[in-house]
């Protein structure tokens, strides 16, 4: 897994950001990487990745030390048997990949990209590179079930793909960039074609001079959908001041037509958000010794738990309650955790027919969201006429 984020200002993996609010590149040095148990399993994950990859295409290892490798993976404090299929939904991906081009073609797993020529001391690590041809191909593995991350026009993949093109370019007569991400959580594998020559453009025009902006501190702070995964969301004054506008812009309408009704809706999108960072913010201040004026942490709502569940059952047990009947209730298992136990491939040639997804219910989302329209089934209809 990439190491990029602990060494590089402007890393690749950051880029959504610093490539548009500049300064935030700078102002995030004063925070501290912070880390999690959902990080933790992402790094494990692209370790087994990484080792199944590295197996198939570059094999000399043996059965053995295979399986005893495996084995040091499922020790690990974050394992879970749900890394080994998406890790080999990866892999699956990799080898079509592969298994498409004409010629054995050349791969690089987690190589070292330097993408100096575009941002001050850039680089950052590719999960995959291969070349095959005129193409090179920049694939990325992501563990992450949250957000769903779309290959189109990815910053993060373009600066790889910009690295791995001038480092290989006087070798291959590369002409066409394909990036991918696979994200198997997510059930999402997106891909994005570009030629090379476009992709330079990008970075001598766009890349190139953001870079220089954020590298020394420079530029004007612009708040946008970017801000939820910077380190000063909680306490960023442009930030802050954008959102108390929005709220001025909305509050002075009465009546609204539908027309101002999508405006405001799109002017306060992310105030919600916006709170809950300041209260997240304000907490962690106060937990650490310091006042927030009219604040102070309490305890919050918890629920009882029974703190040995084999005891207490033998102790209920013993006391005549119906074992069946009170204290156990038996019901079968989710279709998530279905597959872990056979696997998402055999589960689906065993019971696929008696699967099915209903529709789901209508929600909001901007006109930009690539999911089709919603239509309202003919029994809606019906039930719309009723209420009328």
């Amino acid at each position: 897994m990439s190491e990029e984020k602990k060494h590089a200002l402007l890393s690749a993996s950051s880029s959504h950001k610093w490539l548009v609010c500049t300064p935030s590149a700078r102002l995030e040095e004063q925070f501290e990487d912070k880390t999690s148990e959902y990080m933790a399993e992402g790094t494990l994950a692209h370790s087994i990745a990484e080792f199944k990859a590295r197996n198939y295409f570059f094999g000399g290892i043996t059965k053995r030390s295979y399986n005893a490798q495996m084995k040091k993976f499922e020790k690990e404090e974050f394992y879970n048997k749900e890394m080994q299929i998406h890790t080999d939904t990866y892999l699956e991906y990799l080898k079509g990949l592969a298994l498409q081009t004409s010629t054995k073609p050349f791969v690089a797993i987690e190589q070292l990209i330097n993408y100096d020529k575009y941002v001050p001391e850039g680089f950052g690590t590719a999960d995959f590179l291969m070349i095959s041809g005129d193409t090179l191909y920049v694939i990325d593995f992501k563990y992450g079930k949250g957000v769903e991350v779309l290959a189109e026009d990815n910053p993060q993949m373009k600066l790889y793909a910009l690295g791995a093109l001038e480092q290989f370019k006087m070798i291959y007569p590369i002409s066409k960039i394909k990036m991918a991400i696979v994200q198997p959580r997510k059930d999402n594998i997106s891909e994005f074609e570009m030629p090379a020559g476009m992709l330079e453009m990008w970075g001598n025009t766009v890349v190139k001079v953001q870079a220089e902006k954020a590298f020394k501190d420079e530029g004007e702070f612009i708040p946008g959908e970017h801000c939820k995964f910077c380190k000063a969301k909680g306490i960023c004054r442009a930030r802050n001041e954008k959102n108390l506008q929005t709220y001025e812009d909305a509050k002075n309408t009465a009546i609204l037509t539908n027309t101002e009704l999508g405006q405001i809706l799109s002017k306060i999108d992310g105030l919600a958000e916006w709170a809950k960072d300041l209260e997240n913010t304000a907490l962690e201040q106060i937990l650490v010794g310091n006042e927030v004026e009219g604040w102070k942490a309490v305890e919050g709502r918890s629920n009882r738990t029974i703190k040995d569940v084999d005891k207490a059952f033998e102790i209920l047990i013993s006391n005549e309650l119906a074992e069946e009947a009170i204290l156990y209730e038996r019901k079968p298992i989710g279709l998530t955790e279905l597959e872990k136990v056979v696997g998402k491939k055999n589960l689906a040639q065993a019971i696929g027919d008696y699967i099915e997804k209903p529709k789901g219910k209508p929600t909001l989302a901007k006109i930009s969201d690539k999911r089709e329209n919603y239509k309202r089934s003919s029994a809606e209809e019906d039930f719309g006429k009723v209420g009328n």
